[in-house]
């Protein structure tokens, strides 16, 4: 397993998280540009699903020092102990509604640093994060999905960054939500974040990454 290295404030490069790769040369292209995470989604409704065998062909030909993250949605511990027994991981990313009572469940019984995302559309919805921060290794704020939507992220929407402005935490966390190549370096001007997750934002199509806009994107976190 790979020694997972988080940022806890200190001045160096932005750490960049590739989110939703389905294929080799996806893999080849976030590795080649710099990505510090790859992320891999067990998710059936979103075009970035991938079946746990095809994730564990491309997670073992992951270099060591990249960290190799799933990401789930309210799985039970069935569908994350087939998860965790066929790709060789270091991070289980929760995308769902889980509590923090399961997070705790889920640290303890798969024994992965676990990541929470937590959903952000007005500052009503900051509270939730001192909440998840006290049992999850990192923290997420990703933009809340609107009512009714299908999937709980990778929906290429933003929030507003202000609100998270001089804002800081104890525990390492990662901005997320309707990143792109144009916007990110703003986004993390303003935020002041020192982890930054794309999925859609490096895209030409829906599951479809394109290694242009993935090494531009890169770039662009280096100022």
């Amino acid at each position: 397993m790979t020694t997972v290295a988080i940022d806890r404030g200190v001045p160096g490069p932005v750490r960049v998280k590739i989110c939703g790769l389905r294929t080799a040369t996806d893999v080849a292209a976030a590795v080649e540009a710099g990505a510090r995470y790859l992320g891999f989604v067990f998710f059936p409704k979103s075009p970035r699903h991938l079946e746990i065998a095809a994730a564990r062909d491309l997670a073992i030909e992951v270099p060591p020092g990249v960290a190799k993250v799933a990401l789930t949605v309210n799985a039970s511990d069935a569908e994350l102990a087939a998860i965790c027994d066929s790709v060789p991981l270091d991070m289980l990313q929760l995308h769902g509604s889980e509590s923090p009572e399961r997070v705790v469940e889920i640290r303890r019984r798969f024994g992965l640093p676990v990541m929470k995302a937590v959903g952000v559309a007005e500052a009503a919805d900051l509270p939730k994060i001192a909440e998840y921060e006290a049992v999850a290794d990192q923290i997420l704020l990703d933009a809340k999905a609107p009512k009714g939507a299908v999937l709980p992220g990778g929906n290429g929407l933003a929030f507003d960054w202000r609100l998270i402005a001089g804002r800081s935490w104890e525990k390492p966390w990662m901005l997320a939500g309707g990143l792109t190549p144009a916007n990110v370096g703003e986004a993390i001007r303003l935020t002041g974040a020192r982890q930054v997750d794309v999925s859609s934002g490096v895209e030409s199509a829906p599951g479809v990454k394109d290694p242009d806009r993935i090494r531009a994107f890169l770039a662009a976190t280096k100022g």
